[in-house]
């Protein structure tokens, strides 16, 4: 890839934003980045693969899949570029992935292994603010989390759960769970629960399938 096009790709992500035009010609001519590029289909990251780099997506969607603990239920979205690959996850106590990456298109990526960012990190004092402004806005966002009003009905704790189990709150998502599983996450019965999906469906806001919740727009949820 040209200078002028890594020149470019960079200044689509958070990461990268707000360094001087010098700075960044200097990234994209003095960083070993790696390109990796993979066909619609394709698995990219498999879940509990070690981080060793980061993924920047420059262009293509993907296929996010994400589970439960017990492996019981799983989640389903897309992402699309520019998009960076569970960056948090390439420094802290568990540093691998805890997602499933699907190429849903053609996808193309940048690719920095953990010594470079490091290294960017040690030159580029505006990269080493993005990247913990990154990790701070993760840890406040899970704080702040504990602290909001808890849901007054059944209906709003059913779409909490939908929300605390996405990676980004808009959207399709595709949830794969029994409703008995549902049930039990949200403290109710299996009829209450299935009478609340059943009058979201009506109101065109999901689909219910045997074992599969179809979610059009998930932020039509909070309306």
């Amino acid at each position: 890839m040209a200078l002028l096009q890594i020149y470019d790709r960079l200044l689509q992500f958070p990461l990268f934003q707000g360094m001087s035009r010098d700075d960044l010609e200097i990234v994209a001519g003095h960083t070993r980045f790696g390109f990796l590029k993979m066909t619609a289909g394709r698995q990219v990251i498999h879940a509990g693969d070690p981080c060793t780099h980061l993924y920047f997506l420059i262009n293509g969607s993907l296929k996010v899949e994400s589970f439960s603990d017990d492996g019981r239920y799983s989640v389903v979205e897309q992402m699309s570029s520019p998009y960076i690959l569970q960056q948090e996850s390439i420094f802290g106590y568990y540093q691998r992935y805890t997602h499933n990456f699907y190429a849903l298109t053609d996808v193309n990526f940048l690719m920095l292994d953990k010594e470079e960012v490091v290294r960017l990190s040690e030159d580029f004092l505006v990269f080493r603010l993005n990247l913990m402004n990154h990790l701070a806005t993760q840890a406040q966002k899970l704080i702040q989390a504990q602290w909001r009003r808890s849901p007054q009905s059944l209906q709003e704790r059913v779409v909490r759960f939908f929300f605390l189990h996405t990676l980004y709150p808009a959207g399709p998502k595709t949830f794969h769970i029994l409703m008995e599983r549902l049930a039990e996450e949200v403290n109710d019965s299996r009829l209450n629960v299935s009478r609340v999906l059943n009058r979201l469906q009506t109101m065109g806001l999901l689909e219910l399938h045997r074992g599969r919740i179809e979610i059009p727009q998930v932020e039509r949820l909070l309306m």
